[in-house]
């Protein structure tokens, strides 16, 4: 049977695609923007007829209705990565959260640890040769997929097609329903007077010829802001979005001097405006790989100049940093951040960075403390940090002693908390 047979014989509708689920199954959805709401509203409807069905996925956007209480003992989540859509099942109980680096989720898929018996994605009309683009999230979806008993695709015409490890062949489907809907936008964040400081230290630290990993949001997107005067700037990050773009179309960033993958932006996944949507369309100067790729440590470090740049929650006095709770909240995941820290910090010339606001709740609690709050996880460990930045300065811990660590971050505090936090030192003989 020829690919385009095969194609038409799949196709059908979400109801009927979500039949092929069963009781007791393992089930992987497509995340990011890439989220098929199409498959989750007909997944959730079907779900209330199983039992045991287990769902994994990384962060998703839209309604996420199999994690409401009626779905209990239908389906359970497995979040490896929890956004704001199930992060108060996870809390309450409904809903599990598994702590692992994003590099390391594929390995998840590929042995075993989480079986795939209905991959869920959502991905470009396939080419002339056959072959469908995973497009805005690579992402961990091709491991999933490549151990899949069976794989549901929605074909939408307005998913891109982007280049790199990043297509599956339409015989490898097995239902397919065809869509014609527009992505999932990520509007811009709203930058503060504070962000655009912490942006203009952090700019103060990159070099010409760097290579740069950055999420979104609005430290990114102030650092962004005050790269316009760099030179020959390079990408090799697992997300980005319009402020990326905005500094190829201008030239700032190009490529040109990266020691690895030259003359390319590296990415596993994309989620921002329309406009961003379109200019990774068969735009033959973006390259999207999977998480196991892009997140290496290895990988990154066999980048120049690299620079890592990512936010934190919580910053106890010796260094330890807290990413993904809040005490015993779980707030989002591991992500990335551990794996970008440690390959920069390999990396010629690398820069790894932290970068918070030094206030939360409308600047009545500092972030930067003498220790975590109980239960809080510890995402990056002060032996791989390096650089800190907030508001008020840039904090070098590499090397230093808990005095000097101490030190230097009361220095980047919050002036209301600075007697405060030197005091609790002195008491806790960090300082003396």
């Amino acid at each position: 049977m020829t690919w385009t047979a095969h194609y038409r014989s799949c196709l059908g509708s979400p109801e009927d695609a979500m039949r092929l689920i069963k009781s007791g199954d393992s089930v992987y959805l497509h995340a990011g923007a890439a989220t098929p709401q199409i498959f989750v509203d007909a997944f959730s409807k079907r779900a209330l007829d199983l039992e045991g069905v287990t769902l994994s996925h990384i962060l998703t956007l839209g309604d996420a209705k199999y994690v409401t209480p009626e779905m209990e003992g239908h389906v359970r989540l497995n979040s490896l990565f929890t956004g704001t859509n199930v992060r108060e099942a996870v809390n309450a109980g409904r809903a599990d959260w598994t702590p692992i680096f994003l590099s390391e989720i594929p390995g998840l898929f590929k042995q075993g640890h989480i079986p795939v018996d209905v991959a869920i994605i959502h991905v470009s009309p396939p080419d002339s040769h056959g072959f469908c683009s995973y497009g805005v999230s690579t992402d961990t979806t091709i491991a999933a997929c490549k151990v899949a008993k069976t794989i549901v695709a929605m074909v939408n015409r307005q998913m891109p097609r982007v280049h790199g490890d990043n297509f599956i062949h339409a015989s490898k489907l097995d239902f397919i329903v065809e869509a014609d809907e527009p992505l999932f936008q990520a509007p811009k964040a709203k930058l503060s007077k504070r962000h655009m400081q912490i942006g203009k230290y952090i700019a103060s630290m990159i070099e010409d010829g760097s290579t740069l990993q950055m999420g979104i949001g609005a430290i990114p997107d102030a650092t962004l802001h005050y790269l316009k005067d760099k030179r020959n700037l390079g990408i090799h990050t697992e997300m980005f979005s319009d402020g990326v773009v905005e500094l190829v179309e201008s030239g700032v960033i190009n490529g040109e001097e990266k020691t690895l993958h030259p003359g390319k932006v590296v990415s596993s996944i994309v989620m921002g405006s329309q406009h961003v949507y379109d200019f990774i369309h068969e735009n033959p100067f973006m390259e999207f790989h999977p998480t196991d790729y892009v997140n290496d440590p290895y990988i990154i470090a066999q980048n120049n100049k690299m620079v890592a740049i990512n936010s934190s929650i919580e910053i106890d006095l010796t260094g330890q940093v807290c990413s993904d709770s809040m005490g015993r909240i779980n707030w989002s995941g591991i992500g990335g951040q551990v794996d970008f820290m440690r390959g920069a910090s390999r990396s010629v010339g690398g820069v790894p960075i932290i970068a918070m606001p030094s206030t939360a709740k409308k600047g009545t609690q500092s972030r930067i403390v003498l220790d975590l709050k109980p239960g809080a996880a510890v995402t990056t460990s002060r032996g791989d940090v390096h650089y800190i930045v907030t508001e008020f300065g840039i904090a070098h811990l590499h090397g230093k002693t808990l005095r000097q660590r101490a030190k230097a971050l009361i220095e980047i505090a919050h002036p209301d908390f600075r007697e405060d936090l030197e005091r609790q030192s002195r008491e806790s003989k960090l300082l003396c």
